[in-house]
């Protein structure tokens, strides 16, 4: 019994090996839209996630497309159905895709807004949207607990 202590290292490998495979499975859960500290999303209890689509995002000033500014929103005509600038970057997104029939899933659209945006200029964007055959659009939300609402008292 006057032996040194010695410590066995297959068990912790065997067990270290287990835990790398179950991240790596379990990594890509996780799906985080671009975060903007302009832009405060609307609440919702929608129960599908999102799926990587183009990304819209209509800040204070500027409609931005997957990072990119497209147009400035003093420079939107209020009177036009559609954004012309916006148009032709969903365009221009639309020819780099390799699925080049508009009824695939591929044209697909998340946009990402203050929950203030004047309705109007959400109603031209979605517009525009569905002019570029994006006709899957999403609006980007945050998730709140489902809360029960009680009736309201007559």
């Amino acid at each position: 019994m006057k032996g040194s202590p010695t410590l066995n290292l297959v068990s912790l490998m065997d067990i270290f090996t287990i835990l790398v495979f179950f991240l790596m499975v379990n990594s890509s859960d996780v799906e985080i839209l671009q975060q903007n500290d302009s832009i405060k999303l609307p609440e919702s209890v929608a129960e599908r996630r999102p799926s990587e689509t183009i990304m819209i995002l209509i800040s204070d000033q500027d409609i931005i497309v997957q990072g990119r500014k497209v147009t400035g929103l003093n420079s939107i005509d209020k009177e036009d159905e559609t954004i012309a600038a916006l148009s032709k970057e969903l365009n221009h997104h639309a020819s780099r895709s390799s699925i080049k029939d508009p009824d695939m899933p591929e044209r697909a659209v998340t946009i990402m807004g203050n929950h203030d945006i004047p309705y109007q200029l959400l109603k031209q964007v979605m517009t525009t949207c569905a002019d570029a055959s994006y006709t899957d659009i999403s609006l980007a939300v945050t998730k709140t607990a489902n809360k029960q609402t009680a009736a309201p008292e007559v």
